[in-house]
């Protein structure tokens, strides 16, 4: 295991706001959105998840690394935050299954963070002030040096980052002689959906980022599409709206997750806008409107659909709410057997309420 003897460390955020700490991680500096997950559990999987690229990860449970890293339990084939900013950085770990130390898994990766900050403070600064580009540096400590070199991260908000981590060449995931055959459109898919096909009879294969309808289509003769979730910005990705309004129009069983419920919501007409902090935790309450059942569940978005013009919209229905902010979570085409929502049911990490829109999606392919 490797130990560290922790120095200086600075974190600099977009509006001037500064935070001395110590060194976690790799010696360096790094860039990106800065932003807060309220888990209390599941650091690993939060750090493989494609969701999160680009993005500068505070955790505000208190100890970060104490059951050390499994290598089981990624949801990608690597880490995807840009930076880790945490409270207590544990570097010796409790946990018979894992593999090696957080410390040991951040070396192998290049990921650079800062630990022994107030994370309270500045998960409360960011709750009030909103999302926003920020910097950690072991090695420049010079804060008019990191002012210039944060200057230069572009916005969240414009940018198209899923064709950076999807998979570049197709590969499929379980047993070929399943009933369903699933193509996923890979927009920074998580294993564990993957894992949740696999589970319930399904044969996915899992094509890049801007593959076309027509080419999946040819390719695989799917019973059903899947539409994944990823990061960035969905209204930055027509090649993936004219994908998802092809399928549509084909008449193929759909359904999309996070970034896939935007493209979804794109694809009839509703427009998506950046969040002012966006949904990132384990908790947050959902209703399904359908059935008037309430769900807690795992959620990892900074965009969201316009409420406005989805209650407007003729094309779609709405399906699930959320009850902290009314903010939409869920919505169906009406005429089409194509849902979607914005959470995670697979929830990894997280609870397991909404595990049946699995099973939902199955009762549209048979």
């Amino acid at each position: 295991m490797t130990y560290l003897t922790k120095l200086p460390a600075v974190l600099l955020l977009a509006d001037g706001t500064v935070f001395y700490g110590k060194s976690a991680g790799k010696m360096g500096t790094t860039t990106g959105e800065i932003c807060f997950n309220t888990g209390m559990t599941g650091y690993q999987e939060i750090f493989t998840d494609p969701s999160y690229f680009g993005q500068i990860m505070v955790t505000t449970n208190a100890h970060i690394g104490n059951y050390g890293i499994a290598n089981a339990e990624v949801e990608s084939g690597r880490i995807q935050i840009a930076g880790l900013v945490c409270k207590n950085y544990n570097i010796a770990y409790s946990r018979k299954q894992a593999d090696e130390s957080i410390q040991d898994y951040f070396q192998e990766e290049n990921i650079v963070g800062i630990s022994d900050i107030d994370t309270r403070q500045l998960v409360r600064h960011i709750r009030d002030k909103g999302a926003m580009n920020a910097i950690i540096s072991s090695e420049i400590l010079d804060i008019e040096e990191l002012k210039s070199r944060l200057a230069e991260v572009p916005s969240m908000d414009g940018l198209e980052l899923s064709s950076k981590v999807s998979t570049t060449e197709t590969y499929t995931f379980g047993d070929e002689s399943a009933t369903y055959r699933v193509a996923v459109l890979d927009l920074g898919v998580k294993k564990n959906i993957l894992r949740n096909f696999d589970e319930r009879d399904i044969y996915a294969k899992v094509f890049p980022a801007k593959t076309s309808f027509e080419d999946m289509e040819k390719d695989f003769a799917p019973t059903g599409y899947f539409i994944s979730n990823g990061p960035g910005d969905p209204s930055a990705m027509p090649y993936a709206v004219e994908t998802v309004k092809a399928i549509l129009k084909a008449e193929k069983p759909m359904f999309g997750i996070c970034l896939g419920h935007q493209l979804l919501a794109l694809a009839n007409d509703i427009p998506t806008k950046k969040m002012f902090n966006g949904h990132r935790g384990l908790n947050h309450p959902v209703k399904n409107v359908i059935i008037n059942h309430c769900e807690v569940t795992s959620q990892n978005h900074g965009f969201g659909v316009v409420p406005e013009a989805v209650r407007a919209s003729d094309k779609v229905e709405i399906t699930h709410v959320n009850l902290n902010d009314q903010s939409i979570e869920g919505i169906r085409v009406k005429g089409k057997k194509a849902f979607s929502v914005q959470y995670h049911p697979e929830s990894s990490p997280g609870p397991h309420d909404s595990r049946y829109l699995f099973d939902d999606f199955i009762a549209l392919m048979k």
